[in-house]
Formats: structure tokens, sequence, C-alpha cells
């Protein structure tokens, strides 16, 4: 386990053992159910979570009810709440444990702390920053230019197993479309 998470950390940014040690103090490996939910709707977040095995997805909720999906993770991957942990504020997205997850949980005001203390850790919290940025900037420019059935596709790519791990209607809530127009997408792919 040590190997596998020293060596994802250290294939965003370099880090010493030394660091990787600092890194386990503020770090508590923690084993949820399907169903949790690692931050709630209003909750002011102060964890930050590293995804070692199960799928987390993160959505909102309109007045009417309505979830929107917003993310899916997979392992390895870090899950926040980053706007809300870094301004103290409510969050405005719920995160939840799509299966059962085994997750570091990483106390967000420790790792401040530590950003300021060595250069290694303040490296690759900026790193991990670029990579949620870039995800995020990739899943705007997807809603705005690509079409239902595009989207799809490139879910698809980025997860492989989507239609085996990912209930259909949380897919559809995703791409912005229907359960039904999904469905209908999955049986025009499937007769080509």
């Amino acid at each position: 386990m040590k190997n596998r998470n020293f060596q994802y950390l250290n294939s965003i940014a370099d880090i010493s053992e030394d660091v990787f040690d600092l890194l386990k103090h503020i770090s508590e490996l923690k084993f949820m159910t399907e169903g949790t939910q690692l931050v709630k709707f209003n909750e002011v977040p102060t964890k930050v979570y590293m995804l070692v095995s199960g799928l987390v997805r993160c959505y909102l909720t309109t007045e009417e009810g309505r979830e929107y999906n917003k993310s899916f993770y997979l392992p390895l991957s870090f899950v926040a709440s980053l706007t809300a942990l870094m301004n103290k504020k409510p969050s405005k997205f719920v995160f939840e444990c799509l299966s059962d997850c085994e997750l570091f949980e990483i106390d967000y005001c420790r790792l401040m702390e530590l950003c300021k203390q060595s250069s290694q850790v303040n490296r690759l919290y900026t790193k991990v920053l670029e990579m949620l940025y870039t995800k995020y900037e990739r899943r705007l420019v997807e809603l705005i230019s690509l079409n239902a059935t595009d989207r799809y596709l490139a879910l698809r790519a980025q997860i492989p197993e989507l239609d085996i791990i990912i209930p259909q209607y949380h897919i559809a809530s995703y791409l912005g479309i229907t359960a039904v127009q999904l469905s209908r997408i999955r049986k025009k792919m499937d007769g080509h």
C-alpha cells in the first residue's frame, strides 16, 4: 500500500520518504460504506481525501430537489470541496461514496501548515490544484462544446467501465440529460 501511494504522490511532484512520512502523520486511513457523505451540503469542511479504492460522486441539489452530478472520482485521486475549504464556508456540493471506499482523510489546516514548512509539500499541493483545475476546465469545455453523445463518449474514455460501476441515472445527470435520452444514445451506439 505504501509503495503505491508514495509512487502516486511522486508521479504528481517529487517528494522524499521523509515528506511522505509527514503527510502520513496528518492522514488517517478510513473505510466508508456506500452512501456515506464525506462532505454534506452546507457543512463547512475541514478534510481533504485521497481515494484509494471505491467511487465517489460530487453533486449539488436544486431547491426543487433535483440532483446534478458535477464529477466522479476514481482511485487514486483527491476529493475535496476546495472552495468551501479555502474560504471556510459551507459547501454547496455533497461528496458521496457510490460504493464502499477506502480513503486517506487529511486534515486541511495541518496540510496548510505543512505547506508553509515544506517546499515539497507546497509543490505537491500546487500540482494537485493544477490537476483539479485542469479537470474542471475540461468538464466546462465538454459541457459547452460537445453534444450529449460526445459528452458520453468522453466520459467513457475517462472511465472505461463507466456503464458497469455507475448507475445510469447518475451518468445521465452528469451529462445533463435524462435517463431516457442516455438509453437512446446507448441504443444508437449499439446499433452501429
